[in-house]
């Protein structure tokens, strides 16, 4: 930025020695002196012109790969501070308004670099240029047209950023909106038109964007009074030359081919500060960026930093251990989980029904560190889960969840997900065991056929079972099974179930549901209400005990009738 800064300095000192030249040359030729008496001004015209233009285009060139390459490590910078907050401090975030703070608001810093940090370099570079060069004639023109440089590089710089305070904070965090708003017609379109919303969808997107217009044009409106500021300042400068520099002239102090000479020379001066009343808007705008971003950026991760061996040996087995866990979202809310504690031995199946609300989906946020409990501990083969890199810990579990997100991309890519260096051969038989493989076959472009966003273009079932197929790929001793079959008609649920049966063969298994299909299977089935334990057994030892457990039962078969 630097370099860039200087070689911007050199153009406009270029275009100021080029207006000078000429103007040199025309009021010389005006005497009808010898050709010879030309010559170097001649050559100066030639010299500055292609200067000017040799040095504006390293100037743009040096500016913007450096400005493009800061918006690259920004981008990065932004996502790797993010990828931590995931999920947990994520939740009370607008997937929109995330989308706008990485792309908008990382674009909108664009302006900082080359119109903001740049410009008022270039100005006090060119500022001292005309005091030295002015000086040399007399005292008084440099005084005179630094004070109008200053007028016009700070005055009307700080008008600009007085009538634009607030428009560049507005503007940011408008379009912020706006992009949410739009985010959420598209992925909720669906929604919206089946219940008849579009108009009042599309009102609210209209009554956003005729905010952000509003503010638009206010900014468009300061730039316009700020060309006209600049424009009359350039014209009092040169106005203010001619006037100091005349009586001069009279005097005999100065040549009167030197008139033309300075006055165009001033003029050509403001050029380095007529673009800094830009540079106060696009600071506002870009330091509103710059806030939301650091809003993100700020905020500490759950799980506190620490450092792990480099290389972690999985355990000697695989043993769950839940041991008096409680948990709580946040500090002024009721328990999602007190007292909780079970063992599940390796090999063996254990199922945590209870109602929406239970604290189920919690077990799982908390064996995957997604959130840190309070109380107690959990164990894994024997260690508390802490103590494992949460990364070489989560490789070790495979989760099938009720919201399977499968990626805009290919059926290959989306069941690659589980283990990205596996071989053709190795994700078919997958697919085969997920129950997948046949349907994929036909579909046009087999595993080349792209899914869709969210992989809508596939029936809720399907997408289970390629999250299964990812499952099975990823080959991990931990399966837990998130309400994986919960939102699927009776027929497919049947076959996603029968899937599962061989996903979870030689698997410890952790099924979370509260559905009560097919438990029979499982070796304890815990039942959790407002986040205590409340019965365990097996299937028939909880249905006769005719407690909660069998109440669910009942509820549910009735529904069935």
């Amino acid at each position: 930025m630097a370099l860039a800064a200087l070689l911007g300095a050199l153009t406009i000192a270029s275009s100021i020695a080029l207006l000078a030249a000429s103007a040199y040359i025309i009021a010389r030729a005006a005497l009808r002196p010898s050709i010879a008496d030309l010559q170097v001004a001649i050559v100066g015209v030639r010299f500055f012109g292609i200067a000017r233009g040799v040095f504006r285009y390293l100037e743009r060139l040096v500016s913007h790969e450096a400005n493009f390459r800061l918006l690259a490590r920004l981008r990065v910078w932004f996502y790797t501070a993010l990828e931590p907050l995931a999920p947990a401090r994520l939740a009370h975030h607008r997937g929109g308004d995330l989308l706008a703070r990485i792309v908008a608001d990382i674009d909108t810093l664009e302006h900082f670099y080359v119109r903001v940090l740049a410009p008022p370099v270039v100005a006090l570079l060119i500022a001292l240029l005309m005091g030295i060069f002015l000086s040399a004639y007399d005292v008084r023109l440099a005084l005179a047209v630094l004070a109008v440089l200053a007028l016009a590089g700070v005055g009307v710089p700080l008008l600009t950023r007085y009538l634009s305070r607030d428009a560049g904070q507005v503007m940011a965090q408008t379009r912020g909106e706006l992009n949410a708003a739009l985010l959420d017609g598209i992925q909720g379109s669906a929604d919206v038109i089946a219940f008849g919303q579009q108009e009042a969808q599309l009102a609210r997107i209209q009554g956003i964007n005729r905010q952000l217009s509003r503010w638009q044009r206010r900014m468009a409106r300061i730039r316009g009074l700020d060309a006209a500021l600049g424009a009359l300042l350039v014209n009092l400068a040169a106005t203010l030359v001619l006037a100091l520099v005349t009586p001069l002239v009279r005097a005999g102090q100065i040549e009167g081919v030197d008139v033309a000479v300075l006055a165009l020379a001033t003029m050509a001066s403001f050029e380095s500060v007529l673009g800094l009343p830009m540079a106060f808007q696009y600071l506002g705008s870009s330091l509103a960026a710059g806030r939301r971003l650091f809003e993100i950026v700020d905020e500490k991760p759950v799980l506190a930093a620490q450092d792990y061996p480099q290389a972690q040996s999985p355990p000697s087995n695989f043993d769950l251990v839940f041991e008096n866990v409680t948990f709580r979202y946040t500090a002024d809310s009721p328990p999602a989980l007190d007292s909780v504690g079970f063992t599940l031995r390796q090999g063996r199946r254990l199922a945590i029904v209870g109602s929406s609300g239970a604290g189920k989906s919690t077990l799982v946020n908390l064996l995957l560190r997604f959130w840190d409990y309070e109380q107690g501990f959990i164990a894994l083969g024997g260690r508390d889960i802490r103590d494992y890199d949460p990364e070489h810990l989560r490789s070790w579990i495979a989760v099938v969840s009720q919201n399977t997100y499968l990626f805009n991309t290919t059926v290959r890519e989306n069941i690659l997900l589980g283990r990205q260096n596996a071989s053709e051969a190795e994700m078919i038989e997958a697919a085969r065991q997920a129950q997948i493989h046949d349907f994929i076959t036909t579909l046009p472009g087999g595993y080349d056929t792209w899914v869709g966003e969210q992989g809508l273009r596939l029936s809720g079932g399907e997408r289970q079972r390629i999250a299964i197929a990812r499952a099975l790929l990823k080959d991990a001793p931990v399966l837990v099974l998130d309400e994986a079959t919960t939102g699927l008609d009776s027929v497919t649920e049947r076959d996603v179930i029968t899937a599962l049966y061989r996903l979870m063969e030689g698997r410890t298994v952790l099924m979370i549901t509260h559905r009560l299909t097919g438990l029979q299977a499982m070796d304890e089935i815990l039942v959790l209400h407002e986040g205590k334990l409340a019965e365990r057994g097996t299937h028939a030892g909880l249905v006769q005990s005719q407690g909660r457990y069998f109440k669910m039962s009942a509820l549910q078969n009735e529904s069935l009738r």
